[in-house]
């Protein structure tokens, strides 16, 4: 944890809180940087925190 909050540029605590959802939307910024230090797109961290949505027709509904 301890280097992967250093390569990012945010503290460790910082890190920390997010992790625990003691910070509840973490900057753009800081995401990035630690997707980037993770090797993780963009794309697959918002998968991951966005439910699917599927389209029934002409209505997109969430999965």
């Amino acid at each position: 944890m301890l280097s992967v909050a250093l390569d990012a540029g945010v503290s460790p605590e910082t890190l920390r809180k997010i992790e625990s959802g003691r910070v509840a939307t973490p900057a753009f910024s800081t995401i990035a940087a630690i997707a980037g230090v993770l090797h993780l797109s963009l794309d697959s961290v918002w998968a991951e925190i966005e439910p699917p949505v599927r389209t029934i027709g002409r209505v997109q509904v969430a999965s």
